[in-house]
């Protein structure tokens, strides 16, 4: 097993785990639920197999789904931020920033990898809480906690990505 594949092997196994032991346990102010996970989405490299991502991202989802007895919710929002992220890295970079195959997220100029994140956070959350209460009804609600969460997300996802990635 080459070094890249246990890289992504030990950061899926440690996000599951530290998302459904520590994470799902925290709700400050009583909603806010960091939802660190995605981290695994941001950082699978790109030169990888766009299909393994899917899988592996609809199995982290499921994953935390089955831990969380939520139904579906996260399979689906992180199916969906794996499959837009190459469009949405491409929006952000450009053209002329993005070497598809030497791509690193900390190479990247910082408010750059901080749009790019937010973006696919803010998705991500925005989905999570649709499904959770789908109702117009709860539209206030829905973006409430979409961007309190997202916030508190990006803040821990910025700190885990720096601390815890090599800069190429």
């Amino acid at each position: 097993m080459n070094n890249v594949v246990l890289n992504n092997s030990i950061r899926f196994i440690g996000l599951l785990l530290l998302q459904v032991l520590v994470l799902n346990h925290i709700n400050l102010f009583g909603f806010i639920n960091p939802l660190l996970y995605i981290v695994w989405v941001l950082l699978f490299p790109i030169k990888k197999n766009k299909t393994s991502l899917l899988l592996l991202s609809f199995l982290l989802g499921l994953s935390i789904d089955f831990f969380s007895d939520s139904g579906g919710i996260h399979a689906a929002a992180t199916l969906f931020i794996a499959y837009i992220r190459i469009p949405i890295l491409n929006t952000v970079l450009g053209k002329s920033d993005f070497d598809y195959l030497l791509f690193n997220l900390r190479s990247i100029a910082f408010i750059k990898a901080l749009s790019f994140i937010a973006i696919l956070t803010f998705i991500h959350h925005f989905i999570i809480f649709s499904l959770e209460y789908f109702s117009f009804n709860s539209i206030s609600a829905i973006l409430y906690n979409t961007i309190l969460t997202g916030i508190f997300t990006l803040i821990l996802s910025i700190l885990g990505i720096i601390l815890f990635t090599k800069k190429k």
